[in-house]
């Protein structure tokens, strides 16, 4: 039995419907962490065809050790779904810099399109530098992600970089609901919060600090 047919008996997968947009090609993937990284993956191996190269460039998230934590979870799924990896620079210190003067927003708002951007950019970047044929990104495979505004942010950078942007909501077709089987599958470990500073719980704060 193939990982394909492994992962698609564990999850009661019903198949991918109508087509890819595009078919093969080198993408540059943009991933947050495991778990939402497992269905995009997923799809982009077994429903576009491509050759997936994961991108883990997120200076937002806080502490360090939760960093290291959701990289070596990644590294464990590119294990398992045999794919390439590479882990960004933890620029943290530049990062609340371009995000300090709208540390009260609301989660969701406009610091978030900031992140988005922060993130986005980097991909584009790098992408455009190793010669990828796409770049596109984890995040919108996240209930509490706009696809919309990252959709629209991935592609201001393709015209920026001059690189294709694969336009995706990848929670759509239940993708959200089979990221959270084939993680519960591959017992990878969800993190209960977005990432940064400003997103962690007050129970998660008041639990390190005792």
């Amino acid at each position: 039995m193939d990982k394909f047919e492994e992962l698609s008996k564990a999850i009661d997968f019903q198949g991918f419907k109508g087509k890819p947009s595009v078919e093969g090609g080198k993408i540059l993937l943009h991933t947050c962490c495991a778990p939402c990284s497992s269905y995009v993956v997923f799809k982009l191996k077994y429903f576009y065809k491509m050759d997936i190269t994961a991108y883990y460039y997120n200076p937002n998230i806080h502490p360090e050790e939760e960093y290291e934590r959701r990289y070596s979870e990644m590294e464990k799924l590119a294990e398992f779904l045999d794919f390439k990896l590479i882990k960004g620079v933890y620029d943290k210190e530049s990062w609340f810099k371009k995000t300090e003067k709208l540390k009260n927003e609301p989660e969701g708002g406009r610091r978030c399109y900031i992140c988005y951007a922060i993130r986005l950019n980097e991909t584009a970047k790098k992408a455009k530098e190793l010669g990828f044929d796409y770049f596109t990104t984890t995040l919108t495979v996240s209930p509490h992600m706009k696809h919309h505004i990252i959709n629209k942010i991935g592609k201001n950078f393709e015209k920026k970089y001059g690189i294709k942007f694969l336009e995706e909501n990848f929670k759509k077709q239940n993708g959200y609901l089979y990221s959270v089987r084939i993680s519960k599958y591959l017992k990878l470990y969800r993190q209960h919060y977005c990432g940064c500073l400003y997103s962690i719980p007050d129970n998660l704060i008041l639990k390190r600090e005792s």
